[in-house]
């Protein structure tokens, strides 16, 4: 019976030295992994903070590439206007041109009350003249 009793006593004090060191393992796993987390946190911390500034940064790109395409659109608009409507501007400025010659001759003491020019009465019929 002591020989029993010596022999539970140390497989007691041998679980117990076990349990002992496996908790001071947990302990130890407790406080490696409470410190990953808390560097990880850190991190994800960090990472929003860039994708927040990142987005931010995007949507202003974002915003001046349409603002740069709206302008580029405009111009080429613009310039098919222009383009479509040279032919006219450029018979009016000539028409412009001409009148402001007639005025100028005017006023210097010309007479054409009587003249019609041939280009003029072409344009009042409506046709050209051969």
């Amino acid at each position: 019976l002591d020989k029993e009793m010596t022999q539970m006593q140390t497989d007691e004090a041998e679980a117990q030295r076990e349990y002992e060191a496996f908790m001071e393992d947990s302990k130890a796993k407790r406080a490696a992994d409470a410190k990953l987390m808390a560097e990880k946190e850190g991190r994800k911390a960090e990472l929003e903070t860039q994708l927040q500034r990142t987005s931010a940064e995007h949507k202003s790109t974002m915003k001046s590439a349409m603002n740069k395409a709206e302008e580029l659109r405009d111009f080429h608009l613009e310039c098919d206007w222009l383009l479509a409507n040279h032919g006219a501007r450029k018979d009016a400025r000539a028409g412009e041109v001409d009148s402001l010659r007639n005025a100028k001759a005017i006023l210097s003491g010309a007479d054409f009350s009587l003249v019609q020019s041939g280009s003029r009465a072409a344009r009042l019929r409506g046709s050209v003249l051969a």
